[in-house]
């Protein structure tokens, strides 16, 4: 499948994660041409300490906030390293590498070894269901460190989790997550929840994380709007899926995230992308746009995550 190169631009904000990266790298979406243009940018990231109010006005201003060391850095490793030993007999692994580090065997079929999302091999595929039902992954999401974060930032009394949180791998060379905002596939609710991403492992900005486009709330809400007016004929049940006659095949809004942008660029601003590390999570609102890049990690670390929504109980 063809890819996109969306080159960088220089300078790093003096809040990006590490502040180690003067320069972006050159970055992939799952199709395209090649653009010689520079629509990317840094994702602004946030330590845990941050007052509250100024916490809470970052997120309303951008559209999700990313923190820093949210979840103990060892144990999202432990939870890398018991995903990956159920891989270790399908030939994903490289051999002789550990399942803590995730690193992918060149020797192997990248889309045979697809994660949720793809169409995976019949083996990996049963491996995917077991995964998600794996009491020490919903130990995971239970996690005090997690959970006591969102009740501080939200004010909620008590959270509830979606029965919908996914648990991805993202192999380098595979198809990765296309363009959307997370209300396009639960329309059936309401748009008072808050997602958080984790990532599962560290992610280097090429290593398949998710980008987010800048300034993108407006827009995701008029799309839906529009969505919604074009479908309102339709029965109730295919008027809010994602895979109405209204969307895409396979729900995304594209695959192609320098074009969509192009599309959309008098509504929304640059790509924006960070270099995650273990303990991190991303939140962020209903409505804003984003899109995994594709995975072209150069220490061939496969990209694990996991997606979560939240709800306040009672709301």
């Amino acid at each position: 499948m063809a890819s996109v190169d969306v080159l960088s631009a220089p300078g790093t904000p003096a809040d990006n994660s590490k502040g180690t990266a003067s320069r972006l790298p050159s970055l992939r979406s799952n199709q395209g041409n090649y653009v010689n243009q520079s629509p990317t940018g840094w994702m602004r990231s946030t330590h845990r300490d941050m007052p509250l109010d100024e916490m809470r006005q970052r997120y309303k201003e951008d559209g999700y906030i990313w923190i820093k060391d949210v979840i103990p850095r060892e144990d999202v490793y432990d939870m890398r390293e018991h995903y990956f030993s159920h891989f270790s007999h399908t030939g994903m692994l490289r051999p002789g590498t550990s399942p803590r580090d995730g690193i992918f065997n060149p020797s192997s079929d990248p889309n045979a070894h697809e994660g949720i999302g793809g169409i995976p091999e019949e083996t990996t595929k049963q491996l995917l269901n077991a995964a998600h039902a794996d009491p020490y992954y919903r130990d995971f999401l239970a996690h005090p460190s997690l959970r006591a974060f969102i009740r501080h930032f939200t004010g909620w009394k008590q959270e509830l989790i979606v029965d919908r949180a996914l648990l991805r791998h993202n192999c380098p060379g595979s198809r990765s997550t296309g363009v959307h905002y997370d209300q396009y596939f639960l329309r059936d609710g309401d748009d008072e929840f808050l997602t958080a991403w984790v990532p599962i492992g560290d992610c280097a900005p090429a290593g398949g994380g998710l980008m987010y486009l800048e300034n993108s709330t407006p827009l995701g809400k008029d799309l839906e709007a529009d969505f919604l007016r074009k479908a309102e004929h339709l029965p109730k049940q295919e008027r809010i899926d994602a895979f109405n006659k209204y969307m895409t095949d396979d729900g995304f809004m594209s695959h192609d995230a320098v074009e969509f942008r192009e599309e959309h660029k008098e509504k929304a601003g640059r790509w924006l992308v960070g270099d995650y590390e273990a303990g991190d999570v991303v939140f962020h609102n209903p409505w804003m746009i984003h899109a995994a890049t594709k995975n072209e990690d150069e220490r061939g670390r496969i990209r694990l995550a996991s997606d979560l929504r939240f709800y306040e109980e009672g709301a």
